[in-house]
């Protein structure tokens, strides 16, 4: 295997390299752990993350217009 400017890259150990790969470690776990929750949450009250959070009637008319339960699509 020869060493060409990719390989380089790949294996380059520095410090900045090494901080930003714990910061999107920190990150994926993070948003691992919100997906479960959220997951749970809409499990358990039956509505999605949306209408929790009060944007329910914005996806709902989404889905109305793309079923053609609308005249209008916005």
């Amino acid at each position: 295997m020869t060493n060409t400017p990719a390989n380089d890259k790949l294996l380059d150990t520095s410090a900045e390299q090494l901080n930003l790969m714990e910061q999107l470690k920190r990150a994926e776990l993070f948003n691992g752990r919100a997906a479960m929750l959220g997951i749970v949450v809409e499990g358990l009250t039956g509505f999605g993350i949306a209408h929790q959070i009060g944007l329910g009637a914005l996806v709902d008319g989404y889905a109305a217009c793309r079923t053609q339960f609308l005249p209008f699509c916005f």
